[in-house]
């Protein structure tokens, strides 16, 4: 198989420090339990079932190395907290488990603790999918005040295959993913957006499934989770504690139908839906999206920003701008990506960082590209690159036709004023890539599971814990849910109320009162 090493794409894949960003961490307690969000489905008591087996400290231990600061400047993180320590490593994975594709691929890890970080705690292994790189994920929430959470245990988090630091896939020309990137906005000769990110989307499935052969089969959720497992056996340990995040939940889900017994401890975190087309993942992604942004204009207005009285009204004109190209080559689509990299970023963004986003925006329509330009560049390539092409088209169930995609593109774009047009025209990125196979969900499960997460949610949209509720369940699990209130992906970035949750869990298996509600 043919892999590259290309130093620029492994460093622009680096900078995944995108989505997710929040109204700020709360440390209050849990207030409010709501009704139970499944059926028939118990919660831990104290005559409950015994406690599953506890996760074990790794016997042996990956080569880490520290990498606080350049982490931190790659990543444009600003100063590290005092006492954080980041540590990166790597280690050799089979390309396919199953023995179909011989190799092996190299796969990242980062792990963050504090120096007060206890010793003998076990880690936490974190997987946030193909949403962006975990390791990005855990570097955003390193850069915030971690709570309850680091200070408890050390997280390693894992990159999934061609992103983040993991062996870098590179088979797109520069322009197919402009085409992909802008939505076709500049290509020549376009005159439909989704008939142009449908060929496009032909021509990147070509190159890509040609540069990976014979191992294009191998980059879905199923070996993502095998991944996982090998990180297990490096470790010398039978059982793991493992938290996914929006697509990584979904990894999760597939670990535990395929390893299930090695699990000690399972969170997920504003998980994707289960069951869900292409359609409808779409559709409850911009539902959380446009949230998320209401959340943040009512808060930018009270921080009197620069974007007046009514920064969502400021925004769409921007948007409105941009589609009409009075920003140079600074499209419509890319503008909206930036958007939502900034509304989910993990870090717990400050009033100042709010104001300075409002800032660039306001500079941009005043016709001064300057601010807002680094933060086009860093979110568009935390999202759009070859690497996360690859995995998120490996994972996308039933995709629509372009006549669909035409359809949508008009009722979203009344119905969802910022995010909706441009959503049903990214329908089309996958449309030629072969229809991947439903992803196998747990069916004899017994663990407890914590499931977290929100409806103002910029990366899983809208609440789908009761789709995951319901698998697991009828899989035998016990299951407890906990909703923040706030808005920014993902929850237990944002929450010390969430992150005492989840910590609480860890612990002994213990699930909180099911439906119990952390406020923003």
């Amino acid at each position: 198989m043919r892999w590259t090493r290309a130093a620029l794409l492994a460093s622009t894949l680096s900078i995944l420090v995108t989505t997710g960003c929040g109204a700020g961490p709360s440390d209050r307690p849990a207030v409010a339990v709501e009704h139970p969000h499944q059926a028939g489905v118990a919660v831990t008591t104290a005559s409950g079932p015994p406690t599953p087996p506890a996760p074990e400290l790794p016997k042996t231990d990956l080569a880490w190395h520290d990498c606080t600061a350049p982490t931190f400047s790659l990543l444009s993180l600003g100063t590290p907290p005092q006492g954080l320590i980041l540590d990166c490593a790597e280690f050799s994975t089979e390309v396919d488990a199953g023995g179909a594709v011989g190799g092996n691929f190299r796969t990242a890890a980062m792990r963050a603790r504090y120096d007060r970080t206890p010793k003998d705690a076990v880690p936490l292994v974190l997987t946030s999918g193909y949403d962006r790189a975990s390791t990005a994920t855990l570097a955003g929430l390193a850069a915030s005040p971690a709570g309850a959470l680091l200070a408890a245990r050390p997280i390693v988090a894992i990159d999934r295959r061609g992103i983040g630091s993991s062996q870098p896939v590179s088979c797109l020309t520069d322009d197919i993913r402009k085409a992909i990137t802008d939505q076709g906005q500049f290509t020549r000769g376009t005159t439909d957006p989704v008939d142009a990110v449908a060929k496009a989307s032909q021509d990147a499935t070509i190159a890509c499934l040609d540069f990976l052969s014979p191992a294009q089969g191998t980059f879905d959720a199923a070996h993502a989770a095998d991944d996982i497992d090998q990180l297990r056996k490096a470790w010398q340990v039978d059982h793991i504690a493992l938290m996914g995040t929006g697509s990584g939940a979904t990894v999760a889900l597939s670990y535990a139908h395929k390893y299930g017994d090695h699990l000690g401890r399972v969170v997920l975190d504003s998980p994707q839906a289960v069951g869900l087309d292409a359609i409808g993942r779409s559709e409850q992604q911009v539902r959380g999206a446009e949230a998320a942004l209401t959340g943040f204009a009512q808060r930018c207005a009270a921080l009197n920003c620069s974007l007046g009285s009514d920064p969502h009204a400021a925004i769409v004109t921007l948007v409105n701008r941009a589609g009409n190209g009075e920003f140079g080559d600074l499209s419509a689509s890319a503008l909206v990506t930036t958007l939502n990299g900034f509304l989910s970023d993990p870090r717990t963004l400050q009033n100042s960082q709010l104001t300075e986003f409002a800032d660039a925006l306001s500079a941009l329509g005043r016709g001064d590209r300057g601010p807002i330009t680094p933060i086009v560049l860093r979110q568009t390539a935390a999202v759009d690159n070859d690497g996360e092409f690859v995995n998120r088209c490996s994972d996308n169930l039933q995709p629509t036709t372009p006549v669909r995609a035409k359809e949508l593109e008009s009722q979203w774009a009344g119905k969802y004023t910022v995010f909706g047009r441009f959503a049903a025209i990214d329908l089309m990125d996958c449309s030629a890539w072969p229809s991947a196979n439903a992803i196998a969900m747990p069916d004899k499960f017994d663990r407890p599971v914590l499931v977290v997460g929100g409806d103002a949610d910029p990366v899983a949209g809208v609440d789908s814990r009761p789709t995951v509720t319901g698998v697991l369940g009828a899989a035998g699990a016990r299951t407890s849910t906990v909703e923040w209130q706030g808005w920014g992906h993902p929850a237990f970035a944002h929450s010390g109320c969430v992150q005492q949750a989840v910590t609480d869990y860890l612990k002994d298996a213990t699930l909180p009162d099911d439906g119990t509600a952390c406020p923003a």
